[in-house]
């Protein structure tokens, strides 16, 4: 029977990802095709409330691993530990979401286990019992089609392409797990600054409002509306390089990848790096004074104007609506 580990990643605070219901909803559909069981790996400081959460997802097994070199998820401690949870139970597969603590762990486990790996799987099918993975290349123009060839495979998911997970019970169970590490590790973290805002998380937002070049270092008009809508605030890398918003607001191949319900673009001309983090929105609304940008070529829906002057005006019409 082939067993499916997926790492259900845990945020700074001890709570689960949002990002892991989404590797839980896409390790189930692999195992139900597979014929096989997908199991679960929490590693945390206090990682039994976190687990008794996943198992509600329907999983068989969540193996927990509670110790503090798990906080922040340090790279040289969960990596190993997975590893050695993926060799005791046997599994065929492990995955978990690309994030940024993903796209550090999974790979060095990869290597551990000597396992061919496929990053940002958009979807798979089984055929003749092997896994066919598709992801995309060059910045979303293409979407492959992969096979690995190992006995053990690694694989990320992109998060914006699978449902999360939901927590209906089940009749799993949790085991506790004590991975064998070095009482030391090459780095540490000296310190951790959150940065809190009363928005949404980008990548979990329902509706985001990027600004680009065409803000001019300017942007209040787009704050203000995704305040109106009760959005997220996303920036194209042309405004994260130029110091006019925080690098955790990039939208890119660079940067993160969301697809929400209602997506604008406003001063956004629209480079292919820019497409590949946006383009799976549901609904895309671009404004830019040039009637040629290839932001148009994917927009639903498109103003040729001046965003300084829609946004206040779409803002002022949004907050009239009874």
């Amino acid at each position: 029977m082939a067993v499916v580990l997926i790492f259900a990643e845990t945020q700074s605070d001890g709570q689960l990802r949002k990002a892991a219901l989404h590797a839980l909803t896409a390790g189930k559909a692999l195992a139900q095709a597979l014929g096989g069981q997908v199991h679960a790996a929490v590693l945390a400081p206090h990682a039994e409330a976190v687990a008794e959460e996943v198992k509600a997802c329907g999983v068989a097994k969540v193996h927990a691993a509670s110790a503090a070199c798990f906080a922040h998820n340090l790279a040289e401690a969960c990596a190993p530990a997975l590893a050695q949870l993926a060799q005791n139970i046997g599994a065929r597969f492990v995955g978990g979401a690309a994030t940024a603590a993903g796209r550090d762990i999974l790979p060095r486990m990869a290597a551990r286990l000597q396992a061919a790996m496929v990053s940002d799987v958009m979807s798979f099918e089984v055929e003749a019992g092997e896994v066919v993975w598709t992801r995309p290349m060059w910045a979303g123009a293409v979407l492959a089609k992969v096979s690995l060839g190992t006995p053990t495979q690694v694989f990320s998911i992109r998060a914006t392409e699978f449902a999360p997970a939901q927590r209906n019970g089940g009749d799993g169970v949790v085991e506790a797990f004590s991975p064998t590490l070095p009482p030391s590790f090459p780095s540490k973290v000296l310190s951790f600054i959150e940065m809190k805002s009363i928005r949404p998380e980008l990548t979990e937002a329902k509706v985001v409002v990027s600004g680009g070049r065409g803000t001019k270092g300017d942007f209040r008009a787009i704050e203000a509306l995704a305040d109106c809508l009760g959005g997220a605030v996303g920036a194209s890398r042309a405004a994260c390089d130029a110091g006019w918003a925080p690098n955790d607001l990039q939208v890119g191949q660079t940067g993160k990848v969301v697809a929400p319900q209602l997506y604008i673009a406003a001063g956004i001309s629209g480079a292919i790096q820019h497409l590949a983090g946006m383009k799976g929105s549901k609904t895309i609304v671009a404004i830019n004074k040039d009637a040629e940008a290839p932001i148009f070529q994917v927009a639903d829906y498109g103003l040729v104007a001046d965003m300084h002057e829609v946004l206040p005006k779409l803002r002022q019409a949004i907050e009239a609506l009874p």
